[in-house]
């Protein structure tokens, strides 16, 4: 997809993110549904995000000079394995529920891999998504009400885990609401 970039004002940051295949997509929607519909969250739902993995976030970026650096890494690469084994809070003021997927090394290499890319290039990348402490998950509640954390939990608890799949595309967002500037397919299409 090309580049569409008409800077937002409002706008609080980019990130770039991976997402997943249809089928594991649909398993993961589950939750977020069920959230929904027990009025827990619908915070990611209201922002218009999609179901991914952050690899990277910057309040202030060059969406054009992100876009050839990710499209050139994802010619690069392969679809990625994906097992999403476990459920997960972060220790932030956003009360952000997870899941997380295991930690293979085709994952923590297809990040560092990314990072080097970025870094090679002059990007400025904050601490939480440096390999050394990248954590990564995938959100699926955001602004959970405290005494309903317990509840929400349970519903990530009710999922059949491990939920498994493929990464099969990569792109920039900013945010907030949710919008998607370029996304690209993990082809492995460039000659070495």
């Amino acid at each position: 997809m090309v580049g569409n970039y008409r800077p937002n004002a409002m706008s609080q940051g980019y990130a770039i993110e991976l997402y997943f295949d249809p089928a594991l997509e649909n398993q993961v929607l589950k939750a977020w549904n069920v959230l929904a519909r027990r009025q827990i969250s619908t915070q990611l739902i209201e922002i218009e995000s999609r179901l991914h993995i952050t690899l990277f976030s910057s309040p202030l970026i060059e969406p054009a000079k992100l876009e050839n650096i990710v499209k050139s890494f994802a010619g690069k690469q392969e679809p990625l394995p994906l097992s999403f084994s476990s459920i997960g809070s972060l220790p932030n003021d956003k009360n952000v529920l997870f899941l997380a997927p295991t930690a293979t090394l085709s994952l923590l290499q297809f990040h560092s891999q990314l990072f080097d890319a970025l870094k090679k290039e002059g990007i400025e990348i904050g601490e939480e998504y440096r390999p050394d402490s990248w954590i990564p998950h995938c959100p699926v509640a955001q602004e959970v009400p405290m005494i309903r954390m317990g509840e929400a939990f349970s519903v990530l608890r009710d999922l059949k885990l491990p939920v498994t799949g493929y990464a099969m595309v990569i792109g920039l967002v900013e945010f907030s609401p949710v919008r998607e500037l370029f996304s690209f397919v993990l082809s492995n299409t460039v000659e070495a």
